[in-house]
């Protein structure tokens, strides 16, 4: 009995080694390749969850409202300031210019009440506005030129004409007030007395043509027959 039943077994246990290598061998079904993934969708926040949610973004964003309207205001005073200083300092390198001319005035007024030389009075205030003259110019402010040149709306205004014959008319002849501008910018403008042509030279001018056009009638009459002893006598007839 048990020789006849030895080969059963043992064809069992070929049958067990043949299931054995072949899942050894990759023939069978993987454990991972029967897991399935499943994705689980969280759960719903809850009205109350919302709520908190909704008040933190909200007071995280009207805490950066107020940072941004500080930080604007601070722009502003800061802004402001840095104006304010730029104008004290161009007025105060403009002052600190005019000071030493202001303290020769008060030089030459203490002179003139000290009964001194009226010559070298004048001479002084002459001196003081060449220095105030190139005080200006260390600003950047020039005299605007008039006397001579030709009229320029842009740069002159008139004020009055005079007749002349020494200057073509259009030309500055007089200054009222001297005008100035810094840089390209017009301060103010000069005053100017503009030339003219006088009437009687225009008046000159057509008596003159008149002359001329009467010298050439004359001629033609001069052209006509001769009168007199040599010429025809209409009495001779």
């Amino acid at each position: 009995m048990g020789d006849t039943f030895a080969p059963v077994t043992a064809a069992a246990g070929s049958a067990a080694d043949q299931d054995g290598r072949n899942d050894e061998g990759g023939g069978g079904i993987a454990e991972d390749e029967l897991a399935i993934e499943v994705e689980v969708e969280p759960p719903e926040p809850t009205l109350e969850q919302r709520i908190v949610e909704l008040e933190a973004k909200q007071k995280e964003t009207y805490d950066r409202y107020l940072r941004s309207v500080a930080e604007l205001d601070n722009f502003r005073k800061r802004t402001r300031k840095e104006i304010e200083d730029a104008r004290i300092d161009a007025q105060s390198r403009v002052l600190r210019e005019m000071l030493p001319v202001l303290d020769n005035l008060e030089r030459a007024q203490a002179a003139a009440g000290e009964g001194g030389d009226a010559h070298g009075v004048v001479e002084g205030v002459r001196l003081v506005l060449r220095q105030f003259a190139q005080a200006l110019e260390r600003c950047g402010v020039t005299q605007v030129s008039a006397q001579g040149s030709a009229f320029d709306p842009t740069q002159h205004e008139a004020v009055s004409q005079q007749e002349t014959d020494q200057a073509p008319p259009g030309t500055v002849v007089g200054v009222l007030q001297s005008g100035y501008r810094i840089g390209d910018r017009l301060l103010r403008p000069a005053l100017v007395v503009v030339a003219k042509a006088p009437p009687a030279a225009a008046a000159g001018a057509g008596e003159g043509e008149g002359e001329e056009g009467g010298a050439n009638g004359a001629g033609g009459d001069d052209g006509g027959e001769p009168s007199g002893p040599n010429g025809h006598d209409p009495d001779a007839a």
